[in-house]
């Protein structure tokens, strides 16, 4: 009866029923569970995989590439039947990717892209984030001088974004609408870091800017902090990941826009993509799955799902889709934007 049940449910979700996982082990390497969304993220996994009757286990490399590539290991040697890595240095974690693919242990590249055409690389579609951040402010500050905090330089995604958002930006560049006047990468992604970051170049400026870019909802708050510092507070500021407190920002009017990758979703699909391929599915069967052709040149298959700006005008879509509550959004907020009006 709970074969049948799981049969059903697998179906309905696009795996085949031949990937029902009782017996298998999925093992997920984070790179800094710290922060707040891969709690979310761990959650969806850990449904998709209970769902199919796998087993979840899980280790965290604290930012760390060294203990990443031990954590891999470790957890090959658990036995797991699928690895799902969210990469702390990309580049670095090559060897232990290649290491499990050469063992016959299927790989995922989870939301940040790891240079093996032989893992499957799961994400949102990043360049596309990078359009959304950059419309948005784009939108606010159509003229002025404009500044680029990045993500990590280990990070393929930080790229991809700052791709996109130049796509965005050009014309005005072009035309001497705006003019970009600094720009920085985040190490590892940290708000502190980009706090810093933010802090210099307001001295260098002399405090004159008028927008920032940012490329997480983390970044995004160590530069509303450094903004707020000189009395700035309110000036067009993007993120992304609809963290809490960056839709709190929102709602409050210090942030412009955080561009909302659910992660249940990313998270389920995680778990079911690993079921699928440690029960022999092969990857290009994958539903959704596309050929993508890295920056290294390699092709890899790989699922996109689609992210959505939240701003001012929409804040209320993610009070309805459960992400988060009415309360945590509008705390602090009067006579803001609906809902929090």
């Amino acid at each position: 009866m709970r074969n049948t049940f799981l049969a059903a449910v697998l179906a309905v979700t696009g795996i085949s029923s031949a990937a029902l996982a009782d017996g298998l082990t999925v093992g997920v390497s984070w790179s800094n569970f710290q922060e707040e969304r891969w709690k979310t993220d761990e959650a969806a996994i850990k449904g998709a995989l209970e769902a199919a009757g796998a087993t979840y286990v899980s280790a965290d490399a604290q930012s760390s590439s060294a203990k990443q590539l031990s954590d891999i290991e470790a957890l090959m040697a658990q036995g797991v039947n699928a690895l799902i890595i969210l990469g702390q240095d990309t580049a670095a974690v090559v060897p232990a990717v290649q290491a499990a693919v050469d063992a016959g242990i299927p790989v995922i590249a989870y939301d940040r892209l790891i240079e093996d055409p032989r893992a499957f690389y799961l994400t949102f579609d990043n360049v596309e984030v990078g359009r959304m951040q950059a419309r948005a402010v784009l939108a606010a500050a159509p003229k002025g001088n404009y500044v680029m905090i990045k993500g990590s330089n280990t990070d393929p995604n930080a790229d991809f974004l700052r791709g996109g958002q130049q796509e965005v930006l050009q014309a005005a560049i072009d035309a001497g609408d705006i003019k970009i006047v600094g720009e920085a990468y985040t190490d590892g992604w940290l708000p502190a870091n980009a706090q810093r970051n933010m802090e210099q170049i307001l001295v260098e400026n002399s405090n004159a800017v008028d927008a920032v870019v940012a490329s997480n909802d983390g970044t995004a708050g160590g530069v509303v902090a450094a903004l707020t510092a000189q009395g700035m507070q309110g000036i067009p500021v993007s993120g992304q990941d609809g963290d809490h407190a960056a839709l709190n920002r929102v709602a409050a009017g210090t942030q412009t826009v955080s561009v909302w990758k659910d992660a249940r979703e990313l998270g389920k699909a995680a778990g079911e993509i690993a079921v699928a391929l440690a029960g022999g599915t092969a990857p290009d069967a994958i539903p959704n799955a596309v050929k993508f052709t890295t920056p290294g040149g390699n092709e890899m298959n790989a699922v996109f799902l689609a992210p959505i700006p939240v701003t001012k005008d929409n804040l209320s879509v993610v009070v309805d889709a459960g992400w988060i509550t009415k309360e945590v959004l509008c705390q602090g907020v009067t006579a803001g934007p609906a809902p929090c009006n």
